[in-house]
């Protein structure tokens, strides 16, 4: 009798077995058992996406595509929360054999974003994401663009609602009802009472990206009684952040609590609190997780902090504009909200491994998921 143990082979001919497997699998109707053993299959060397992508180039993912060229149009380019951004572009790019060029301004200066948007028309790039800080400048380089045959999506900020402008989807946040779950999570904190004042620190008043945040805010704290002021700092992030605050503070200081609506004024707050002692005195809370953000979180210092997926409004984009083109049209960017993911202390941990996910390495590696998802 037959047993039904397999035969032993040798790691040539299962290597072999294998490239022949993937690259017939791909173009036949493969019946789902088969599939089933295609997991066993990997699995059983561990094989991985990057691992595959090397070794089985005879077998594509997608048909043969030019190599498309991608433009990522930023408001602050060298702001420590895009990294993770970056990361996400670089990733997305190198699974789908794409090319990228980010650009646009340091300082949040419009003009720059629309002069950078216009040389990515011209250059005819197969794609544009831009973060819309301004709810008009981009209307007419959004059309023309699109009159271009050149596909648009919003990343990280969009225009208000309501507001028109013909970008095919936004990926990101949605920032006004975030600024108000933020609002709630101060008065939940039982840091602050009716009459006390409650700053809202924002880099740049007024821009698409972050004033959102500071307006869903308001009208919930005003409503609890709170004495609401908003701060405006710098778009240029560490000292000159940290000095408006500091300089702020210095004739308010009957302030019980500061919340950072940016990454670079979040950063600021969580120094500045440690540095003046100020931990049980004055509360703060973050946006974003750079790490001393989130080690200001594990401290005490802060609250709490908001994380926004800045890896995922990298790849996403990127995913979105290649299948549009790869498609010929067909898969038709859609909204994304990266979602709104409070970190507390007793949360934060995970955060702060240096990781590429959140920007703070960029090593590439498989990190351990939760034992148990909170719900």
């Amino acid at each position: 009798m037959a047993s039904d143990k397999p035969a032993e082979v040798g790691k040539e001919q299962w290597e072999f077995s294998r490239r022949r497997f993937l690259k017939f699998a791909g173009g036949a109707a493969v019946a789902g058992s088969a599939y089933s053993g295609l997991a066993g299959l990997l699995g059983a060397e561990g094989a991985n996406a990057a691992r595959l992508a090397r070794e089985n180039s005879d077998t594509a993912f997608f048909a043969s595509h030019p190599k498309y060229k991608f433009v990522m149009v930023n408001h602050v380019t060298t702001n420590p929360f895009f990294t993770a951004t970056i990361y996400g572009i670089q990733d997305a790019c190198s699974i789908t054999g794409c090319a990228y060029q980010w650009t646009g301004s340091t300082s949040s200066l419009v003009s720059q974003m629309v002069s950078a948007f216009n040389s990515a028309i011209a250059a005819k790039a197969s794609g544009i994401g831009c973060c819309l800080i301004d709810n008009t400048a981009f209307n007419a380089p959004v059309n023309n663009a699109l009159s271009a045959g050149i596909p648009v999506i919003a990343y990280n900020a969009d225009v208000a609602a309501g507001v028109p402008n013909n970008r095919m989807s936004y990926v990101g946040q949605n920032n006004l009802t975030a600024g108000a779950a933020v609002a709630a999570q101060i008065l939940k904190t039982g840091l602050v009472k009716k009459g006390d004042l409650v700053a809202g620190i924002i880099a740049t008043p007024g821009t698409g990206n972050i004033q959102p945040r500071i307006d869903g805010a308001k009208p919930v704290l005003v409503k609890a009684g709170m004495d609401f002021v908003e701060v405006g700092t710098s778009a240029t992030t560490g000292s000159p952040e940290y000095n408006k605050i500091a300089a702020w503070y210095a004739g308010h200081k009957n302030c019980k609590f500061m919340f950072g609506v940016d990454s670079g004024d979040s950063d600021a707050i969580a120094q500045f609190i440690q540095t003046n002692n100020l931990k049980g005195k004055m509360g703060g809370s973050g946006w974003d997780v750079g790490t001393p953000v989130v080690q200001g979180v594990q401290a005490g210092n802060l609250s709490f902090t908001i994380d926004q997926q800045a890896y995922l409004q990298g790849f996403d984009t990127i995913m979105q504009l290649f299948l549009f083109q790869v498609s010929g049209g067909l898969m038709k960017p859609t909204n994304t909200d990266t979602g709104l993911g409070i970190v507390v202390q007793s949360t934060v941990q995970p955060y702060l491994a240096q990781n590429r996910f959140e920007g703070t390495a960029s090593k590439q590696q498989t990190l351990k998921p939760p034992a148990s998802i909170p719900h």
